[in-house]
């Protein structure tokens, strides 16, 4: 969450809020029916939502929430100087090792680069990698390029890397004001993905079949019978 927050709660009872600076990662697996609303007085809403695939053999597993306050990411820094600070969301960086286990392998870090200074991170070959620009101008390349070749990019622009090298470099852009930069690399499932709405499978026939499941309340939507939100609830006093 990057401003504002946003309140939670699903149909096996799991809510809260997330605050700026939290993070919440949810396994869907079977499916999870659930609302999201913005906290109440909290004014603006800006946060990033990132979806990471799971294979075919996970995609009935049970949902399992992990939430991490801000408080409890771990941080590292690049230099005594400061001019590199990550916070380690998934995965491992600079020494520091996020808590989070997802259950698709995943790096997802919190990057801020002060005017020319540098992050090399490895990520393993083959795996899909991308990075957000969330304000600032920054540079982009292979770890092992010296930041040949590197393109840049400004505040709100996706990159996405080729999967065949064993890292990538970040380079905050030197005669502006750095860049803060969202990080996230996962580990390739070589799977079909099928989707339509919040139905993500591999094939047109298990989403038919996903869809039928929700709308018999079976397979996993068994909870979901006659659950109404608290946000619900709230809304329809105040109406």
């Amino acid at each position: 969450m990057l401003e504002g927050g946003i309140s939670y709660h699903d149909f096996s009872g799991h809510k809260g809020t997330i605050n700026p600076g939290d993070v919440q990662w949810l396994t869907a697996g079977r499916g999870v029916v659930h609302a999201e609303m913005p906290a109440a007085g909290q004014g603006v809403q800006r946060g990033i939502n990132i979806w990471i695939n799971l294979s075919a053999a996970d995609k009935m597993v049970e949902p399992r929430y992990q939430d991490l306050a801000s408080h409890d990411i771990p941080a590292a820094a690049a230099d005594a100087a400061g001019g590199v600070s990550v916070k380690v969301i998934a995965g491992e960086c600079l020494g520091a090792r996020s808590p989070l286990r997802p259950r698709t392998p995943a790096l997802c870090l919190d990057v801020a680069l002060r005017p020319g200074a540098r992050l090399r991170q490895p990520v393993p070959r083959g795996w899909s990698a991308c990075a957000y620009v969330i304000h600032g101008e920054a540079a982009f390349g292979t770890a092992s390029g010296e930041g040949n070749g590197a393109s840049t990019a400004t505040a709100r622009t996706l990159v996405v890397f080729g999967g065949d090298g064993d890292g990538v470099e970040l380079r905050g852009d030197a005669a502006g004001q750095g860049a803060r930069v969202m990080l996230v690399a996962a580990r390739s499932h070589g799977e079909a993905v099928a989707r339509d709405g919040p139905f993500v499978m591999n094939t047109r026939e298990e989403v038919d079949q996903a869809r039928e499941d929700y709308r018999h309340r079976r397979n996993g939507f068994e909870m979901a019978d006659g659950w109404t939100s608290d946000h619900a609830s709230a809304a329809e006093k105040h109406s």
